[in-house]
């Protein structure tokens, strides 16, 4: 691994404002999308009922829900919970409707397909508690970001954490983004997907930062821009092989983990992509637009006095 990142010399730094370009197209069409159709919010955020029941064998899902759509439920939400036997149902608040009364007819309506199906529990959000999700995942997303420009602030220089969190920003608005285009149900498991996604970007931002500081004070001779492009090719081997093992699980659980976390892999699988993207041109290229240099990042020289008293 090592000989492979002595052997790359690729010019990141110098195709930053190319990279920049696309980054500000995405973010475009990401706040496009995000204005124009939104989030689909899924019961988590926009309240309604949840029901959960049983049947004595393998539950058949397909049927299940064209019998919703027949009996006027075809927004319901239909999945397997736990075991293939256990299945949850969700249904949007309807202003006509009152939630008792709507899981009373979708009881009747599945006995009347199969008596043997049992009722074991039925949740109601209601959409004072929806809002309240969404202010507080909001909230939970913005105090994340303070917390990591305080912290990059602290171990680096201000510039590196403007540009650490600049590279967050880009990673969730880009993720929201995809999410709005696709229209794929964002729910509580995607908003725990989004902080991951940042603890991911931001962990690939701390390496890579590390080795520029390492190299701002080994290297005499070379350009903020050569010393980051070194750091960078330094570091590409490990931050490739790192994506790629994540995103194999990735991948394996939007395809073989069910309805349930397909919203939840599909957030992260993007994440990953991402913020591997942002942690090469982002992060670094926004800190190099801020003036960064090898002054900065140097260890204070102490006075004679004080440098004899240390050990």
């Amino acid at each position: 691994m090592q000989i492979l990142s002595e052997k790359t010399q690729i010019d990141f730094m110098g195709k930053r404002k190319i990279a920049m370009v696309f980054s500000a197209l995405l973010i475009i069409i990401s706040f496009t999308s995000l204005f124009t159709r939104g989030l689909s919010f899924g019961i988590d955020f926009t309240g309604g009922t949840l029901i959960e029941v049983a049947y004595p064998e393998t539950a058949d899902l397909g049927e299940i829900r064209d019998l919703l759509a027949e009996a006027g439920y075809a927004d319901a939400q239909v999945q397997h919970f736990g075991t293939s036997r256990d299945v949850l149902i969700r249904i949007a608040p309807r202003a006509d409707r009152a939630s008792a009364e709507l899981s009373e007819d979708i009881l009747v309506t599945l006995k009347n397909a199969d008596d043997t199906v049992e009722m074991r529990r039925v949740e109601f959000v209601g959409p004072q508690v929806g809002e309240e999700l969404t202010e507080q995942g909001g909230l939970a997303v913005l105090y994340a970001l303070i917390g990591i420009l305080l912290y990059v602030a602290l171990r680096f220089e201000y510039r590196f954490s403007v540009g650490a969190v600049a590279a967050l920003v880009h990673d969730v608005i880009i993720t929201l983004g995809v999410f709005s285009l696709v229209q794929v149900e964002f729910d509580l498991t995607v908003l725990a997907a989004i902080l991951a996604v940042i603890g991911y970007s931001l962990n690939d931002t701390i390496v890579v930062f590390d080795r520029i500081r390492e190299n701002f004070r080994k290297m005499r001779k070379g350009t903020p821009q050569e010393v980051m492009n070194t750091s960078i090719n330094q570091t590409l081997s490990r931050t490739i092989m790192t994506s790629l093992t994540t995103l194999l699980v990735l991948v394996a659980l939007f395809f073989l983990g069910g309805e349930i976390i397909h919203s939840f892999a599909l957030a992260l699988i993007v994440g990953v992509f991402v913020g591997t993207y942002s942690s090469i041109f982002v992060a670094g290229a926004s800190a190099l637009a801020l003036g960064v240099s090898k002054a900065d990042l140097m260890p204070v020289e102490k006075d004679g006095k004080e440098a004899e008293e240390q050990p």
